[in-house]
């Protein structure tokens, strides 16, 4: 048995668009001889598609178009597509009204459904808002082969890999018991850095211990913040690798089931992003270049410093929208270097993008002249600093009013943890390209991407020839700095950004103490000033505009902390203090 892989990237709600990406891809792969298709999670819809999934004409939508496409689709191609189907025992159990479904199509008509077991509430999840989890095993029988269908995180629950269970429910151990043959699963899962080794390493041990071959469909493309990367792969009964399709763009692969053994074959295997900065790059152009296809923009304007952060973002939407649909803005104050200005224009230059250069010292004015007798004998400060930043912001927002264009604000995430931002300033914008991406990692790709300038065609740039050094040396070279006045750096106000990224990846991604932060090697003053700085800058994050995940813990869907809150650094400093005062009890 030929089976494809269809790894699809649906957008949100488009319900015949996406039918007709599940059709082409089943005339193609019935005519490689294919007897099956596998298809993402929720691939009808495009995943996740959140609170459309309480509109009962959406529902009733998506079984129409289901119907219709089990009408279309080629003789002889079975293909499991993914939807969401009404509950018919809500009302009686009191279960969500709908479950995460799967359906088998095949000879015209819906054929079978199966319904996703376990339901994912962490993170950006949340599947139980929605669906009901289903309690029995999921399997149809095709050509003799008795195939067994698990949904996303029903394969995350293997307590010999993760070494505990989530869930009571291991779906993967029932099917082995019930004597599945082969198991397939469909899923939507976002990306974050590194993810797919940890995904390939589950799937191998899995297909290992259970002796059963393992096929594993992704979806592609971002939607919204989340970015899914892909990476669809297949595993033999020994848990090796014979089969991968392409990280981040959709492909279509087989997979040949021998009649012999049962096994499979050895197939075609894609490379994967040589490092973590390649994997967050190709995330990153995805994701601009998505968000934007997919909310009708086909233009961007950035404002251009000079900085690290406008560089990355710059050639990042050069990247996903093309150089002649990006427009750069130098805004410069009197308080603008004349190397800041020069560096973006360098980078400009090498990226090919147009600029508009729009001084801001004249409006500086009438704000002076305009608060001159009520900020009378008060000293400059942080109210005027950000006055510069708003009136950037309002240029900006103007310009993409004016003609269209998508604001991408250039922002990172050291600044949105500590609130080093400012509101209704920099932080303009329709979508924050970088926002999940450490400071000290914007510079790391960089410089990886500057190393890539020897081979342009595989950044996807048509520059010729290539510039010496993509992102101007100097703008990497250059202590950051916001130049809201004379001399300043980032560094007058925060920790230099090596200390301040650990502090922030122990508080935020591994969830240590403030005593844990400080025994790895920080001075208890600074961390103190950085939890206080991240919980209080929680309002301005509320009011951000959406920022692309690709770390395993972002200021997006999945972060979900109060605003007012009791629970701060000196709150923390104090019960540590008592804990430690307190005696041990013998």
């Amino acid at each position: 048995m030929k089976i494809a892989i269809a790894q699809l990237n649906p957008k949100i709600g488009d319900l015949i668009g996406n039918a007709q990406h599940i059709l082409d891809a089943a005339h193609e792969a019935a005519a490689a001889g294919a007897r099956l298709m596998l298809t993402p999670e929720m691939s009808i819809s495009g995943y996740p598609p959140r609170d459309l999934l309480m509109q009962p004409s959406f529902v009733k939508a998506m079984a129409d178009t289901m119907a219709q496409l089990a009408r279309d689709l080629p003789p002889g191609l079975a293909v499991l597509v993914g939807t969401a189907e009404p509950n018919e025992r809500s009302h009686e159990q009191g279960e969500k009204s709908l479950f995460n479904s799967i359906v088998l199509l095949e000879k015209g008509q819906h054929q079978q459904s199966f319904h996703k077991r376990l339901l994912p509430t962490y993170d950006v999840f949340d599947d139980d808002r929605y669906f009901a989890p289903h309690s029995s095993n999921n399997m149809f029988v095709l050509d003799g082969i008795r195939i067994g269908v698990t949904i996303c995180e029903d394969l995350w629950n293997d307590e010999e890999f993760w070494g505990k269970r989530n869930y009571r429910q291991n779906p993967l151990n029932d099917l082995h018991e019930q004597g599945a043959e082969l198991i397939v699963n469909l899923s939507g899962s976002p990306y974050s850095a590194g993810k797919q080794k940890l995904r390939e390493a589950m799937l191998s041990h899995a297909a290992q211990r259970y002796q059963l071959p393992l096929l594993y469909v992704n979806q592609i493309g971002g939607n919204d913040d989340l970015i899914s990367d892909g990476s669809s792969v297949a595993f033999n009964r020994a848990g090796t690798l014979v089969c991968r399709a392409q990280a981040f763009a959709p492909d279509l692969c087989y997979v040949e089931v021998e009649s012999s053994s049962g096994d499979l074959a050895q197939g075609t295997i894609a490379p994967q992003p040589d490092g973590i900065e390649a994997e967050l790059w190709a995330a990153l152009v995805l994701g601009v270049r998505d968000y934007a296809r997919k909310c009708g923009f086909s233009k961007a304007v950035i404002g251009l410093s000079g900085g690290i952060d406008s560089a990355l973002v710059a050639a990042i939407a050069t990247t996903a929208l093309g150089a002649d649909n990006v427009l750069g803005v130098l805004m410069p104050s009197p308080y603008s270097s004349d190397h800041s200005i020069k560096d973006a224009a360098d980078l400009a230059k090498n990226l090919g993008i147009r600029t508009e250069a729009l001084p801001i010292g004249s409006l500086m004015k009438g704000y002076d002249e305009t608060f001159a007798d009520l900020f009378a004998g008060t000293e400059f400060g942080v109210a005027e600093e950000n006055i510069q930043s708003r009136i950037r912001g309002n240029l900006l927002m103007a310009i993409a009013n004016k003609f269209g264009y998508l604001l991408l604000s250039t922002g990172n995430k050291s600044e949105m943890a500590v609130g080093y931002c400012t509101l209704y300033g920099d932080m303009n914008g329709g979508l924050a390209v970088i926002a999940d991406v450490p400071k000290t990692k914007v510079y790391a790709i960089c410089r990886w991407l500057n190393a890539q300038v020897s081979s342009p065609s595989s950044l996807e740039f048509s520059l010729l020839p290539p510039p010496s050094s993509l992102i101007p040396p100097n703008i990497i070279d250059k202590p950051p700095s916001a130049e809201l006045k004379p001399g300043q750096v980032d560094q007058d106000s925060l920790p230099s950004y090596d200390v301040l990224d650990d502090i922030l990846d122990r508080l935020i991604h591994q969830h240590q103490s403030f005593a844990d932060i400080i025994a790895a090697g920080h001075e208890a003053e600074i961390v103190t000033r950085v939890v206080k700085l991240v919980a209080r800058s929680e309002f301005k994050r509320w009011q951000a505009p959406p920022g692309l995940k690709v770390t395993d813990r972002a200021f997006g869907t999945g972060w979900r902390m109060p605003i007012a809150s009791g629970w701060s650094a000196a709150a923390v400093e104090k019960l540590s203090q008592l804990q430690s005062a307190t005696p041990t009890p013998a």
